[in-house]
């Protein structure tokens, strides 16, 4: 979950969000990379949840970092709820069960990014092992259930639980069971925006299904190879999704905008102070109308804030940000970024993507959503399996981000970071698919074992 963003400026019309979106194009040659994980922390002893408080607990873990990063705590009240690297740009935050995630700096290769992920994980393991805590790379919490799960003491996030059960039966579980990893991109036009976000939503079940890791659920395979994409199809229909509107004729910066508009609000945040205005609108806010915060007005603040409650598989902010895979092992945590810079950064891969999904229709392209998270690469789309089509966009990739040219201090270029995908693919098994083979066989239908497989 995104930092709140800080700037009182008021809003007065329409054009100026627009504004502030459209803002955030840039020239190629200042495109960054952006990859942001979460994982889950456990007791080494026991594989139990790791509570908030405690000699041993996540608060500890953050001051832990804190002192050995020097960053700087995010405080919600008395609660250090994360850290920021004020020089770098990176952050640690918290998500609703205690999930910890990197938001990484905005860097300019996959090499860099997957050096900050790897240097992070080394940073967090000495601070983590001597409170005998590990960290999973998973999609789904395997075997806790949602009761024994810990809720962290954030404002937002008390707002959000008493909404979701109000607009879907598993927004509960997205919030406090799940885990991602995603990649944020940029744009250098609206042209650019919108063919991007467009190959973004039509291939991102391709990455649900490279990246599908969440087969488990309280201890016993839930019948899914991504559960945690499965979630997402019931967590709240008005803020998550497909957005077949975004293939439409008139997609732009004002589309979004009204968009985001449409879809009704957490929270406004004042101060320290979180009030709960759930299922408000935006546009009610930007006229004073808000029952609850009488003559209150819209904010830049408010705004930023109020896209990061948008959770469509591809979410537009002042970025994009490809929303479809699951956390996992850190060779896939540099993949994803692989993926999607190889894919997106370079106008030839760019262009052999759009032609790939053109044309299917927002029928073929929704069924597709739905089937992956169970059927993995035997989904299919115009009787052509995933796996197939995974083949080729990984292959896409491949050629963009060997033209891309990037090379590291050993003269090697961004591909090699794709090779965990590739081995998949000639596999013909999904991550998930190897967990549950493990489960029914050398882990004797025990959940237990995911713990030492997946720890970071």
């Amino acid at each position: 979950m995104a930092r709140d963003q800080i700037d009182m400026t008021p809003i007065e019309s329409r054009d100026e969000l627009v504004a502030w979106i459209a803002a955030g194009a840039k020239p190629k040659r200042a495109f960054r990379i952006g990859t942001e994980h979460e994982k889950l922390p456990f007791t080494l002893k026991g594989h139990d949840p790791v509570p908030y408080e405690g000699r041993r607990g996540i608060r500890a873990l953050l001051e832990g970092m804190r002192l050995l990063l020097g960053w700087e705590p995010i405080m919600e009240g008395e609660h250090i709820i994360g850290l920021a690297d004020v020089t770098g740009g990176g952050a640690i935050t918290l998500e609703p069960g205690g999930q910890f995630e990197l938001s990484g700096a905005q860097v300019e290769t996959v090499h860099h990014s997957c050096a900050e992920v790897h240097a992070h994980l080394a940073q967090l393991r000495e601070v983590a092992t001597p409170l005998g805590i590990g960290m999973l790379g998973i999609g789904m919490s395997p075997k806790w259930t949602r009761e024994e799960t810990p809720v962290m003491p954030k404002g937002r996030y008390k707002i959000m639980s008493a909404y979701m059960p109000k607009v879907g039966t598993l927004g509960l579980d997205m919030m406090f069971r799940t885990c991602t990893v995603q990649v944020n991109l940029d744009f250098s036009s609206e042209a650019d925006m919108v063919k991007k976000l467009r190959v973004g939503l039509a291939l991102q079940p391709v990455a649900t299904a490279l990246f599908a890791n969440s087969p488990f659920t309280e201890g016993k395979p839930n019948d899914f190879l991504s559960f945690r994409s499965e979630i997402w199809r019931d967590t709240d229909p008005d803020r998550t999704g497909m957005l077949p509107w975004a293939f439409e004729d008139g997609m732009g910066f004002e589309r979004w905008t009204d968009y985001a508009l449409d879809v009704p609000m957490y929270f406004v945040k004042r101060g320290d102070t979180y009030h709960d205005v759930a299922g408000q609108s935006f546009r009610d806010l930007m006229a004073g109308k808000v029952a609850s915060l009488p003559g209150e007005r819209a904010t830049i603040s408010d705004w930023a804030n109020h896209l990061t409650t948008t959770f469509p598989e591809v979410r537009l902010k002042r970025y994009l940000e490809m929303r479809g895979a699951d956390g996992g092992p850190s060779a896939r945590l540099c993949a994803l970024p692989a993926l999607w810079a190889g894919l997106l950064y370079d106008d030839a891969a760019l262009d052999a993507a759009w032609d790939m999904v053109k044309d299917w229709t927002a029928e073929e392209r929704q069924q597709l959503r739905d089937d992956v998270p169970r059927l993995g690469f035997n989904a299919e789309i115009r009787s052509r399996k995933v796996r197939g089509l995974a083949r080729d966009v990984v292959s896409l990739a491949r050629h963009g981000l060997a033209r891309r040219a990037r090379l590291d201090r050993m003269g090697r270029d961004e591909t090699h970071f794709l090779d965990p995908l590739e081995i998949l693919i000639e596999r013909g098994e999904t991550p998930a698919e190897y967990l549950l083979k493990k489960f029914h066989n050398d882990w004797h239908g025990s959940v237990e074992p995911v713990f030492d497989e997946l720890a970071y």
